[in-house]
């Protein structure tokens, strides 16, 4: 218990040492020396006084105002009039509110700080066949290391073998449990459940996903929000009407007295705790759904966000391809031309050869045993099956090997992603992909304009004519096709209904998600660049993050507002009582105690639930383009 209190007055050391005086004179009180209390409380106001003048001096210096001004005149006002018990309840006060004001973050930032109490330190190191622990930023890209049960995941890397469960809540917000198997990317950070895992690194710790994380919460924890200093501003215009009710309450009485008993009511923490406070629990409340926001102003702005601008490959659609169509000439099917290319594919990393393999596997279809298979750069695959030479690749490699085409082929049909399949020199079959919209969007966008958000945009470097086919189906009308990066910039400049947020995930994303008002990067699997330049990072795969975060930041500046303005509304009123000179100071000074006690508690409830986070988002509906 001792133990206890001494850390109390450890971190509080201000507001532990007023709670000090006021025991040491109420224990001179009641011991009759009321001279030596009295001067105890005058001492321990004034030497208060010190740092609240000096830190109002130095915002005055740079071109602020708050309320400090008034505070700092009811403690004076109070010595003064040798009223210092109410003196030293003005100062429990502030310095009791400055202590509430730093429980309330840290309760508030559990679950940014959870992250860096987390970190791994350490990796098993696979080496020829023998097990060494190495420091995790040893690690070196295609070391193949041993992740045990119950281990955090060090560096980004690559099943080799071992099937497992992976918690990866702190870095998706998933809460349940995701299967991993052979060949699949596995993120650091996630929590290996129940299997030991051998994986390849394909990152360093530096540039792993969880040491992103990390940084960005470091960026978000250290950040401070101008919505402090809009409630300054809402500061200038009380302070004087808290001067103009004070003078006037003496001018009209002839006491005094009226002149503090109304100045102790107007000292309202409310504007100093109430922003930063909704603001912090909200940005926890983003974290806990896989939303970091670097920047407590990130949120403001993105409350009051009109346009929103999207990218469409990675962003809207999912930026994996899928087949879409197979045209099959003379004796083979569809599923011929899919078991020929899934067979020679599965040898291949290209992007276009999962989407064969995956199209085979949905079919049910077997690949077969190939012989002399080689890989031709740029152009595709040649090999032999069951004594049948097969092609698969671009139209230039058939053109090449001299294949013959049926008289109905069609070359205008082909796009420049399709994969043509060749089998003992005739065409057998092309297969067409396309870019699947991912299911969570359409809804997404729909529950976007709910939220009061004017104008939806595409900006894309795609073609006009994909371009238009993807956001028809979405219901977007502003389309910018075949733009680079600049362009970007150009379209979000030129909107009709600012401010605007730009949605992106790559590279070329970059440049326009740092020149939004607000940028907002999908960043689980995405381009480090793009994480950086964006305010917010959506660390989970999922776009319907963009209405959540929009709903959140709505909600946060909403209650921090609604906080301002009731202890605004709350010590006008107590003014107006105590403008009477019926209720002595220190009656006073306890209530605005019990009005900061209120503004915080209401300022808390932008984080929401602090058990499950419970908020409104989209709904997957199954959509393809």
């Amino acid at each position: 218990m001792l133990r206890k209190v001494s850390n109390f007055f450890t971190e509080y050391k201000q507001f532990g040492l007023v709670v000090i005086s006021l025991i040491a004179a109420a224990g001179l009180y009641l011991a009759g020396l009321y001279t030596a209390a009295n001067w105890l409380l005058a001492i321990a106001a004034l030497l208060n006084l010190i740092p609240l003048v000096w830190g109002m001096i130095q915002d005055i210096r740079v071109g602020t105002y708050g309320v400090d001004i008034l505070a700092a005149t009811a403690i004076l006002a109070a010595v003064l009039y040798g009223e210092y018990l109410t003196a030293m309840v003005i100062v429990l006060m502030l310095t009791g509110g400055e202590s509430l004001e730093d429980y309330a973050e840290k309760r508030a930032q559990t679950e940014l700080t959870d992250l860096l109490k987390r970190a791994p330190t350490k990796a098993h190191l696979l080496k020829a066949g023998k097990q060494k622990d190495i420091k995790v930023s040893e690690v070196k890209v295609n070391d193949k290391l041993i992740i045990k049960p119950g281990e955090v995941v060090p560096v980004d890397a690559i099943i080799i073998s071992g099937t497992t469960s992976l918690d990866e809540s702190s870095i998706t917000g998933e809460s349940l449990p995701v299967t991993k198997n052979e060949n699949d990317q596995i993120l650091s950070g996630s929590v290996n459940i129940d299997g030991v895992l051998t994986v390849k690194a394909t990152q360093t710790a530096k540039n792993s996903q969880y040491q992103q994380i990390v940084q960005l919460v470091k960026t978000a924890t250290a950040s401070k929000s101008p919505f402090v200093r809009v409630a300054d501003r809402y500061s200038v215009p009380f302070t004087l009407f808290a001067f103009t009710v004070a003078i006037g309450a003496w001018a009209i009485s002839g006491d005094s007295l009226r002149f503090l008993q109304v100045l102790v009511v107007a000292t309202p923490c409310p504007l100093i705790l109430a922003a930063p406070i909704a603001l912090i629990s909200g940005m926890s409340r983003a974290a806990k759904n896989g939303i970091i926001a670097k920047k407590s102003s990130a949120l403001e702005k993105l409350a009051e966000i009109k346009t929103i601008g999207f990218d469409k490959t990675g962003t809207l659609t999912k930026g994996q391809p899928v087949v879409s169509k197979i045209t099959s000439y003379g004796k083979y099917k569809n599923d011929d031309i899919i078991q020929y290319a899934a067979t020679l594919e599965s040898k291949s990393n290209h992007i276009l050869a999962k989407a064969i393999t995956d199209e085979a596997t949905k079919r049910n279809l077997k690949t077969k045993k190939t012989k002399h298979i080689s890989e031709l750069a740029g152009l595709g695959l040649k090999a032999s099956i069951s004594g049948q030479s097969v092609l698969v690749g671009r139209y230039n490699l058939l053109e090449q090997e001299h294949v013959n085409f049926p008289a109905k082929f069609n070359r205008s049909s082909i796009q420049s992603t399709s994969a043509l399949v060749a089998i003992n020199g005739q065409l057998a079959g092309v297969i067409n992909f396309e870019d699947e919209i991912r299911s969570e969007a359409k809804t997404t966008l729909r529950l976007l304009k709910n939220l009061g958000i004017k104008n939806l945009l595409m900006v894309t470097g795609d073609n006009s004519k994909t371009a238009q086919k993807i956001a028809s189906k979405l219901g977007i009308t502003d389309v910018v096709s075949e733009a680079l990066p600049a362009d970007k910039i150009r379209a979000i400049e030129d909107v009709k209904h600012p401010p605007v947020a730009f949605v992106g995930d790559g590279v070329n994303d970059a440049p326009v998600l740092a020149s939004a008002d607000v940028g907002i990067a999908l960043g689980a699997k995405g381009s480090t660049a793009a994480s950086e330049s964006a305010d917010v990072v959506i660390m989970v795969d999922d776009v319907s993050k963009v209405e959540s975060a929009v709903h959140i930041s709505k909600r946060t500046l909403y209650i921090a507002k609604q906080s301002i303005f009731i202890g605004i509304g709350l010590s006008v009123v107590l003014m107006a009582i105590f403008a009477t000179g019926r209720f002595k100071p220190v009656y006073g000074a306890a209530l605005q105690e019990v009005v900061d006690i209120v503004v915080i508690l209401n300022a808390l409830r932008a984080h929401g639930s602090w058990k499950k986070p419970k908020i409104k988002t989209a709904k997957p509906q199954p959509a393809t383009a």
